[in-house]
């Protein structure tokens, strides 16, 4: 099964990174069901602005973990260039 790590932008213009299996049903769940996270209900609509794809939950976990420790600068240039400083 895939996971993904995930960069939602909320309508305030703030970032969220998340994890999934199911990138499409989360992005509904984050936009209009009362399961998405309380981060996001708050800031509705959002939107999906990059995500990554992982073989194992572990790999992706451990990805999300990393990102959500970025600056709000690194982020967006992941989201803009698909890398940072030269690394994919």
């Amino acid at each position: 099964m895939k996971h993904y790590v995930y960069i939602l932008e909320c309508s305030d213009g703030s970032l969220y990174v998340g994890c999934t299996n199911n990138i499409e049903k989360r992005l509904r769940e984050h936009n209009e069901l009362r399961y998405g996270a309380h981060y996001t209900k708050i800031r509705r609509p959002v939107k999906l602005k990059y995500y990554e794809t992982f073989e194992s939950l572990k790999d992706a976990r451990s990805r999300e973990s990393e990102i959500k420790k970025w600056r709000r600068e690194k982020k967006i240039s992941l989201i803009h260039y698909g890398h940072v400083n030269g690394k994919k």
